[in-house]
């Protein structure tokens, strides 16, 4: 038994394919499956169930990736406390966020965290917030930064900031008059909203239920997009309405291109919280990411404990 092959039977538990795990794992597909029938035969146990189009665990082969995923986060740990008897900030970070934070946050936060550990490099990723968990367990990321509800076994995290929801409208839409905007009223138009999977789109529908049907019992008409800034650009045509993190409506350099109005009280938010691996040894390096996060310039949010 070898941490390569533990780290093959992880990749297939996570892609169910083999095909895909042996791209994952940057080697090709018959020597991920040699490998995996390897370990197999040496433990006497089937852990996975081969099918046409996808790979199963089996109960047991559940158990021994579980295993395998703590063993090899004891492996890096070892790695990561040799590395920290030289110096805790300078080996690379690798920090994720979902896409509704990474494109308004990362611009700023990068050059403040250059600018307290200049010998640390920033990796940035951007993902749904399922992918970077993912990633956080297996420690491919170090920290990640998503927003609430999030609790993970083995996962420290600490609430930043309390974000606000506004309301993005064409320049010229009558509710551009008003200075605020009751949430039941979105389902008066058509409203643009993230793709089915995206944390912020159930938020949206959380805050503003009625987005969810129609006066006459019919679905709300609702169009999807792949992005924040994708659906800015479709509500600057006037094709609807939408709901923006006020990060997001912040930005500059969008010029007149939508205006935004904030909702009615009580305002609907979301709480974004900074997330690590409780056993991630490099703890100086997740205290600097803590203070460069809280110098960026978000100036629509509440911090936590400020």
């Amino acid at each position: 038994m070898t941490l390569t092959e533990l780290r093959y039977i992880v990749a297939l538990a996570r892609e169910r394919h083999f095909g895909r795990a042996a791209e994952a794992s940057f080697v090709s597909q018959p020597t991920l499956s040699v490998a995996i029938r390897k370990l197999e035969d040496e433990l006497g146990v089937s852990m996975f169930e081969r099918r046409p189009n996808e790979v199963a665990l089996t109960p047991i082969g559940e158990r021994i990736v579980a295993q395998a995923v703590r063993v090899l986060e004891e492996v890096r740990v070892l790695k990561e406390l040799a590395r920290d008897g030289e110096d805790p900030l300078a080996a690379p970070l690798r920090l994720g966020a979902i896409y509704t934070i990474g494109p308004y946050l990362f611009p700023t936060l990068i050059p403040a965290l250059r600018g307290l550990a200049p010998q640390m490099p920033l990796l940035v990723e951007e993902n749904l917030t399922v992918v970077l968990a993912e990633r956080l367990k297996q420690g491919q990321l170090d920290a990640i930064i998503v927003s609430e509800p999030f609790q993970e076994p083995g996962i420290i995290t600490l609430a930043l900031y309390d974000e606000p929801f506004v309301v993005a409208l064409p320049p010229e839409h009558p509710w551009t008059a008003q200075a605020t905007i009751a949430s039941e009223r979105l389902a008066e138009e058509t409203a643009l909203l993230l793709s089915t999977g995206n944390c912020f789109r159930d938020q949206v529908l959380k805050a503003c239920p009625d987005l969810n049907r129609g006066g006459s019992g019919e679905l709300q008409r609702t169009l999807e997009g792949s992005s924040l800034e994708t659906i800015r650009y479709m509500v600057a045509t006037g094709v609807g309405i939408t709901v923006l993190p006020c990060s997001a409506a912040q930005r500059t350099g969008q010029g007149e291109m939508v205006t935004t109005r904030p909702f009615a009280a009580p305002l609907p938010k979301r709480r974004i919280v900074l997330a690590w691996r409780s056993q991630f040894p490099r703890q100086q390096a997740i205290e600097i990411l803590q203070k460069a996060i809280r110098a960026c310039p978000l100036d629509c949010v509440d911090w936590v404990g400020a």
